[in-house]
């Protein structure tokens, strides 16, 4: 009886209920989670879509139905994770490019340690003999993002805090939300929120990595920032 009245605050809007409900659950969502481990996406994000289906059950779950919420629950969980892997299905990193990661990684290492500073992408280009295009692409296939909440240095902020989505439910959806909109970014912006928020990096690092200004990086950023939101608000 317990049960259902938390799943029943929960629909209402409760975020305590919804908050309990998700914690009391978790061994259920990592439970049919890890039935797609090692199909090519990582267990975190497995379980983060997971938990927007299992979010979907509280949702439509009807306590009429005459059945136990985890026997409901179960197919919409595993089902947005199947729809993930069919539909989007887990980034493939090519052969090819894993070596340019490589190399580009090599690369900037040896000409910080030349130039004692940190290179620009015209300098690494030249070391390497790879377009600036086939540099950001090798630098975000060979450095994943860590963390979707990490500050960035100089302000605090984070990529969730400045889209500005609220609420619990939201922050449990908000991480794979953002993951997907990044990618969605042009490469100029998708490169400064990758460095600014992603690898903690100073508005005047990225314009020395990027060769432009920091007044440049300023307005690029916001730039990219008004497109998550938008991508928010669709």
């Amino acid at each position: 009886m317990e049960t259902l009245s938390l799943l029943e605050a929960a629909k209402s809007g409760d975020g305590a209920a919804l908050e309990r409900v998700v914690v009391e659950n978790s061994g259920l969502i990592w439970s049919v989670a890890r039935r797609y481990f090692g199909r090519g996406a990582e267990p975190d994000d497995l379980y983060q879509l997971g938990c927007v289906g299992f979010l979907k059950a509280v949702k439509g779950f009807d306590m009429n139905y005459g059945t136990q919420f985890s026997t409901y629950a179960v197919p919409k969980i595993a089902g947005e994770i199947r729809r993930f892997l069919r539909d989007d299905g887990a980034v493939k990193v090519s052969r090819t490019v894993k070596e340019r990661a490589a190399s580009v990684k090599t690369a900037r290492e040896k000409l910080t340690q030349q130039l004692g500073r940190e290179p620009v992408l015209s300098e690494i280009s030249e070391v390497c003999g790879l377009s600036v295009e086939e540099i950001a692409e090798a630098d975000r296939a060979g450095e994943p993002v860590e963390s979707l909440q990490r500050e960035s240095g100089e302000d605090g902020l984070t990529v969730e805090g400045s889209v500005g989505v609220e609420g619990h439910e939201d922050r449990v959806l908000n991480e794979v939300f953002i993951r997907d909109a990044v990618k969605k970014l042009p490469e100029r912006e998708q490169s400064v929120i990758v460095m600014r928020y992603y690898r903690n990096f100073t508005q005047e690092r990225t314009a020395r990595v990027l060769g432009v200004s920091q007044v440049q990086v300023s307005r690029i950023e916001r730039r990219a920032l008004r497109m998550l939101r938008g991508f928010a608000e669709e």
